[in-house]
C-alpha cells in the first residue's frame, strides 16, 4: 500500500478545493441555511459539469470509473467547504448502495442518473425508532400483480425533500433472523403516496427528513437486487458510506485546526499571542493530533475497500469512529480556542460544529460503530 496520494489524486485535491473555496462560500451556506429547500441550483450544475457525482461510479455505468479514495478526497474538501448540497447523499450514500445490490436496466438507469446529476437520490433506512440495524426495519412490501406495494414511514432521510429517486429498505418476508427477509427499492417521489416532510435538525443546510410511504405500488424492475436478501448489499455500501462521511467529518476537523491555529497566532492577551500560551498550544497540537489520526483511518479504510481486503470492515467501522469523534471534539474545542466570539451566531465556527454533529450521528453515532467493531473481532 502506497500511504502518499498519487499525482492524479493531488491534482484531484487541490482543483476540488480551488472550486470549494470560489463557490462554497459561508455566505452561500448562510443564505440557504435561511432557504425553503437550501439548495442552489447552479451550484449542482457545476459540480455536476466536473463529474464529481460519478466518481466512484464504474464508467459501464456512466461514473468516471475512479475509486473510493478518489471520492474520500472529494469528501474531505466538501467537509472544509462545509458543502450546502445533496452530493453525500445523491454520491455518497444511495451511489454505493445502489452499486451494491442493481443489476440490470434500472442500475444502469439510476447510477447514470446520478452520474450525469440529473437523477438526486437517497436511502431511506431508520424508522420511529430510529435504528440503523436490520431489527428496526418495519417497513413492509407486499407482492401486488407484477410488482409490490410499500406501507411504513422512514426518518432521518438525507436530503429527501431534492431527491427524485430514494431506495427504500422494506421487510418482503417475516423471518427468524432480522437480516433475511428484507429488500431494497427504488422508489420515484413523483409517486403521490410518497409525502415528504423536512424535519428540525441541526444542521439546515443538509436537510433530514420524514418520508411516509402510503401504499406505494412500485413495478418488479425496481426492485435492487434479489427478494428478501438486501442486507448483505445494504451493508456493503454502508462501509462505503460511512467511509466517505468520515472523510467529510475529517475535512469539516482539519478546517476548525487550520482556524483555530491562525486565531490563536493572531489573537493578543497580556501582549502575547494566546496561542503562546500552553493552555492553547495543546489543546491545538491535540487537535491536529485527532485529525491525522481520523485521516489515517478513513484512507485506509477507502484503500481496503478498493482492495477488497479482508479487514475492510473493520476498516471501516474504526474510520467511521475516528471521524466522528474527530470532528465533534475538535469543533468543540475550536470554540473554546476563540473564546467569546466563537459562541456567536456571526462567527463561523458554529457551522462546522452543526455539520460535526450530523457525521458524527448519521448512520449511527461511535457507540454503534464501536459494537461493530466488537462483533468482528469476537
Amino acid at each position: 500500500m502506497d500511504f502518499g496520494l498519487t499525482d492524479e489524486q493531488e491534482a484531484l485535491k487541490k482543483s476540488a478545493r480551488e472550486f470549494l473555496t470560489d463557490r462554497s462560500t459561508t455566505a452561500l451556506v448562510r443564505k440557504l441555511m435561511a432557504s425553503k429547500t437550501g439548495f442552489d441550483e447552479s451550484l449542482w450544475k457545476a459540480m455536476s459539469e466536473l463529474g464529481w457525482l460519478g466518481t466512484a461510479i464504474p464508467e459501464e455505468d456512466g461514473g468516471l470509473g475512479l475509486g473510493q479514495i478518489e471520492l474520500a478526497i472529494l469528501a474531505e474538501e466538501t467537509g472544509r467547504a462545509i458543502l450546502p448540497a445533496p452530493f453525500y447523499s445523491s454520491a455518497g450514500l444511495a451511489a454505493p448502495v445502489i452499486a451494491a445490490a442493481a443489476t440490470g436496466t434500472i442500475r444502469k438507469e439510476l447510477l447514470g442518473g446520478i452520474a450525469s446529476g440529473e437523477t438526486r437520490a437517497t436511502l431511506a433506512l431508520p424508522e420511529a425508532e430510529g435504528r440503523w440495524d436490520a431489527a428496526g426495519v418495519k417497513t413492509k412490501a407486499e407482492k401486488s400483480g407484477n410488482g409490490y406495494t410499500i406501507t411504513g414511514t422512514k426518518v432521518f432521510v438525507p436530503d429527501a425533500h431534492l431527491a427524485g429517486e430514494i431506495v427504500v429498505v422494506a421487510r418482503t418476508s417475516r423471518e427468524k433472523d432480522k437480516r433475511e427477509g428484507i429488500s431494497l427499492f427504488a422508489v420515484p417521489t413523483s409517486d403521490t403516496n410518497v409525502k415528504i416532510r423536512q424535519l428540525d435538525t441541526i444542521d439546515r443546510t443538509r436537510r433530514l427528513c420524514r418520508v411516509r410511504l402510503s401504499g406505494v405500488t412500485v413495478g418488479a424492475d425496481r426492485l435492487l437486487g434479489a427478494e428478501g436478501q438486501g442486507w448483505s448489499a445494504l451493508e456493503r455500501g454502508i462501509d462505503r458510506a460511512a467511509t466517505t462521511l468520515a472523510a467529510e467529518g475529517t475535512g469539516v476537523a482539519q478546517k476548525v485546526v487550520d482556524l483555530s491555529r491562525d486565531y490563536a497566532k493572531e489573537r493578543m492577551q497580556f501582549d502575547k499571542p494566546i496561542g503562546s500560551f500552553q493552555a492553547i498550544s495543546h489543546k491545538v497540537a491535540d487537535m491536529l493530533l485527532l485529525t491525522e489520526s481520523a485521516r489515517s483511518n478513513t484512507y485506509y479504510a477507502a484503500w481496503a475497500l478498493e482492495e477488497g481486503a479482508p479487514d475492510a470492515s473493520l476498516a471501516t467501522a474504526t474510520a467511521k469512529v475516528a471521524g466522528s469523534e474527530a470532528a465533534r471534539i475538535v469543533t468543540q474545542d475550536g470554540i473554546q480556542v476563540h473564546g467569546g466570539i466563537g459562541f456567536t451566531w456571526e462567527h463561523d465556527m458554529h457551522l462546522y460544529y452543526r455539520r460535526a454533529k450530523w457525521c458524527e450521528m448519521f448512520l449511527g453515532d461511535a457507540s454503534v460503530w464501536r459494537e461493530r467493531i466488537t462483533s468482528l473481532l469476537v
